[in-house]
């Protein structure tokens, strides 16, 4: 398991505690069950749309969750680097999107740049997400199938879209894998 899944799940739980919040209170406000709480908290399972509603339930930004080494400054982060940000699998066991944070060491942010990078087995069925905010996606290799509502769009190289995340949403690689970046803003 990630090191890094484990250190953003702890986080959550720190805040959670530090602020005296129960684990009922936090299920209800983001109506996740309690034992996906605790497994976000332990971090045994952590995705990014569970973890921004904890966040928006616990009144902090989703960064939170995610500094590393604060910085008021510009924080530049090399191509080289970008794998060593947070990393998350997503809680479906057979499509994986694995998250790179590009600006974890920058403090007071409202938007979190990933690197996605989305590997789906033939088959695989849509994991759907929503949460109040808004993303910005670009596809930088492969292709990409999101769904939005009720429509389907199809992104190649070069390709961005970018929606209201309240709305449900689904993105899966079209044959096989696809690199996209992604610009999540999720108000507090």
């Amino acid at each position: 398991m990630s090191e890094s899944i484990i250190t953003a799940g702890s986080k959550a739980k720190s805040v959670r505690e530090s602020k005296l919040v129960s684990i009922e209170t936090v299920a209800e406000r983001t109506g996740l069950t309690v034992s996906q709480i605790e497994m976000i908290e332990n971090g045994e399972s952590v995705s990014l749309s569970p973890l921004i509603k904890i966040a928006r339930a616990l009144g902090v930004r989703l960064g939170t969750f995610l500094d590393d080494i604060e910085s008021e400054c510009p924080v530049v982060c090399r191509s080289k680097d970008y794998d060593k940000g947070v990393r998350f699998k997503s809680s479906n066991n057979t499509q994986h999107l694995d998250y790179y944070s590009l600006a974890r060491a920058k403090s007071g942010r409202y938007m979190e740049p990933f690197i996605i990078e989305i590997n789906n087995s033939e088959g695989d069925d849509f994991v759907f997400s929503s949460h109040e905010g808004e993303e910005f996606i670009y596809c930088l290799d492969g292709s990409v199938e999101i769904v939005y509502g009720q429509k389907a769009y199809a992104l190649n190289p070069g390709d961005s879209i970018y929606y209201d995340s309240i709305i449900e949403h689904g993105i899966q690689a079209i044959n096989g894998t696809a690199k996209i970046l992604a610009v999540v803003y999720a108000p507090v």
